[in-house]
């Protein structure tokens, strides 16, 4: 498989591993497969009887290179080492749980994923390799537990400042050895566009040899196709049938993802992207027009984000078409009161704890189904990360009930955070402090 830059269609097209060490393309834009490859239909009606290393082998195959082929198979059983159960809420609806991973986030698979890719990358090459990632929460602390101590890899965390919660800041700064976080004073979009501007910096691209661990990386977004397949496993019923998909969605790699399972032969009816108070997307499918405003905080924060990278993918897969699109995809967008009332709401009438992020997703779900008056389909939403994570923002009489986890505990008992660096959000400033270091 073939990758090129959706500034530059069909030309100067690179391998997976060039794609993937180089995280953007030379030009800015993003990286597209050549072709998207479709699935046998014996393969899709077996899903449930495969296992989950099988079913993702099978997946991702036709998109990588050769070189990380022969080593797939322990990327892979690396990867995919936690659980992914799916649980059904009420009536049809059901949540897929992404957060049994090592820092409770759905991101811990496409963290994983690429680090895997990388370490094997780093040493064919010969060569250190610098990843530069921003985070609104997540992203961070599983970009750092995935890549720690990886042999030849430094990863720099640029992180905005209040913008995430306290958990997540731990995990970022705790870990030291090859992993540094830098506190920027902006927003999220502050931070990417910092990272999309040293990739484009020759004096940077001389002294470093980088990427990015965001879902810009194929290596990234791509193993997040994963989450539906493995979906759609688990789903019982007698006769083949299209589900529904609610994604909370800050970049919309993981929504992107799943469109990309879609076309790939995974029947999918439909997708919601559920968003918080930072609505651009929304906002776009009604009128048509892109116009970001600025960030505002909210609770859900691994969603604060105005422009989101990866819907350039997706404008992209439906050729730019605004109607063709809408007919595949409706986006919805909900405040923290809302959030918080139906995390309330779930726990009083079905005892299940929704976090920030996930009640938006189900809120979404929810009135999407109202809108289209069906109740009879199976559909899911995404439940993205932990409910601990964000126990500062959590309904007060829940907090109790909210138990933690080990691997949570693992950063809770650690006395010592490693050394943090504080930034303003000039490029310029960080472009000098880049290349002033040893």
């Amino acid at each position: 498989m073939l990758y090129y830059s959706l500034k530059n269609y069909k030309k100067d097209l690179v391998s997976f591993e060039d794609a993937v060490l180089r995280g953007l393309s030379p030009d800015g834009g993003l990286y597209m497969p050549q072709c998207i490859p479709k699935l046998k239909t014996q393969f899709i009606h077996k899903l449930p009887i495969y296992d989950i290393h099988t079913i993702a082998m099978d997946v991702i195959k036709p998109y990588i290179g050769k070189y990380i082929s022969n080593n797939i198979e322990s990327i892979i059983h690396n990867t995919l080492n936690f659980s992914f159960p799916l649980k059904k809420i009420h009536d049809n609806i059901h949540v897929l749980e992404l957060f049994h991973g090592p820092t409770l986030a759905f991101k811990d698979v496409g963290a994983q994923f690429m680090a895997g890719c990388l370490s094997f990358l780093s040493e064919k090459e010969g060569k250190n390799i610098t990843v530069l990632v921003a985070t609104s929460g997540d992203t961070g602390g599983a970009v750092a537990k995935g890549f720690h101590k990886k042999y030849g890899i430094e990863v720099l965390i640029l992180y905005p400042y209040n913008g995430v919660s306290s958990l997540q800041k731990k995990q970022i700064t705790s870990l030291g050895d090859n992993i540094l976080a830098l506190e920027i004073h902006g927003s999220f979009d502050d931070c990417q566009n910092m990272v999309k501007k040293a990739f484009l910096d020759k004096e940077v691209n001389k002294k470093y040899t980088l990427t990015s661990a965001n879902s810009i990386n194929i290596g990234r977004w791509l193993p997040q196709m994963f989450y539906y397949f493995l979906a759609y496993r688990q789903i019982i019923v007698k006769n083949p049938i299209e589900l529904i998909f609610s994604v909370p969605s800050g970049n919309f790699g993981n929504i992107c993802a799943g469109m990309m399972a879609e076309k790939m032969g995974l029947p999918i009816k439909f997708f919601i992207a559920s968003t918080n108070i930072n609505d651009t997307i929304p906002r776009f499918l009604k009128s048509e027009k892109y116009h970001p405003l600025p960030v505002k905080k909210t609770i859900s924060n691994a969603m604060d984000i105005a422009d989101p990278s990866n819907f350039s993918r997706i404008w992209h897969l439906y050729k730019k078409n605004i109607f063709q699109l809408r007919k595949k995809l409706s986006s919805y967008k909900f405040t923290d009161e809302e959030a918080l009332t139906a995390i309330e709401m779930i726990w009083k009438k079905y005892k299940y704890i929704l976090d920030p992020h996930g009640s938006i997703g189900y809120l979404g779900l929810r009135q999407y189904l109202q809108e289209m008056n069906n109740t009879s389909e199976p559909s899911i939403f995404l439940e993205t990360a932990h409910p601990i994570k964000f126990l500062d923002h959590m309904p007060f009489f829940l907090r109790k009930k909210i138990v933690s986890t080990p691997e949570l505990e693992i950063f809770l008992n650690k006395k010592n955070i490693s050394q943090k660096i504080s930034l303003s959000n000039d490029f310029n400033v960080f472009k000098s402090w880049l290349l002033e270091r040893k």
